[in-house]
């Protein structure tokens, strides 16, 4: 054989490696499949946003429910005026539908989003656990899910007892339009109000934690923005315990 048609079929040879090496990707192409399931990144976005919400939330709630120590004709005054706000545009209790409607959009997706990652790190991880982590914000971060939980089982028992006046977790007293009435009544209970202190201490280190995730998941690089911004959020996690806090055990001293 000569050098000229060994280098033709060499040539010749290359040729058609390349031309299955094109099909290949043309192949793979035609069998790909949409994506179902949400990215990581995207989950621990919807985490942040809804979780800033939450925080915005229970902090006005906090504020609100601390109107019970000027009476209960101001803190009576205060509810009636939630369900009044936005008229004569919005229907009566309008605004607060508006408001409900979209928190629990917010749980809905922060539960989930918050069980996927959940899913996905256990997976993760397998079998072998990293030891020697025994620091306060590690234990925040490993109980993140369980504090969750316990916070959606309050927020269960919270609506039914001074929202929707549902026994047996709302009192036999419980009367509608009567929210300090109905507030003292319940704190009343001693078993009630212990269950709410707790669940306060837990909303506060899930929401000190929360927050200082949020910080990191908006992508806050500045240091000394870092440090601000996990400040404020330490603030805002003390101010929501400790306003809440006090509001059973008022009750239970007989100062409310």
């Amino acid at each position: 054989m000569s050098v000229a048609s060994t280098i033709e079929r060499s040539a010749a040879d290359s040729a058609d490696a390349g031309h299955e090496v094109a099909r290949k990707p043309m192949r793979q192409r035609s069998d790909w499949q949409w994506q179902v399931q949400p990215s990581s990144v995207t989950l621990k976005l919807i985490m942040a946003v809804t979780g800033a919400v939450f925080a915005l939330f229970v902090l006005v709630h906090m504020i609100g429910n601390l109107k019970a120590y000027t009476g209960a004709t101001h803190f009576d005054d205060y509810a009636h005026w939630l369900r009044t706000l936005g008229e004569p545009l919005l229907p009566y209790e309008g605004a607060l539908w508006i408001f409900r409607v979209v928190l629990s959009v917010c749980l809905l997706a922060h539960v989930g989003a918050a069980v996927l990652l959940t899913v996905r790190g256990h997976r993760a991880r397998g079998r072998f656990r990293r030891k020697g982590m025994r620091s306060p914000r590690t234990f925040a971060a490993r109980t993140m899910f369980v504090s969750g939980v316990v916070l959606l089982l309050f927020i269960i028992f919270h609506i039914l007892d001074l929202t929707t006046g549902t026994r047996p977790a709302a009192g036999e007293t419980f009367r509608a339009g009567h929210a300090y009435d109905n507030m003292t009544a319940s704190f009343d209970r001693p078993a009630v109000a212990l269950f709410y202190f707790l669940a306060m201490a837990v909303l506060g280190l899930h929401l000190a934690h929360g927050l200082w995730t949020v910080v990191n998941d908006f992508g806050v690089t500045g240091r000394r923005a870092r440090q601000v911004l996990v400040i404020v959020g330490l603030a805002v996690a003390l101010a929501v315990t400790v306003g809440n806090m006090s509001i059973p055990v008022a009750v239970q001293l007989g100062l409310l």
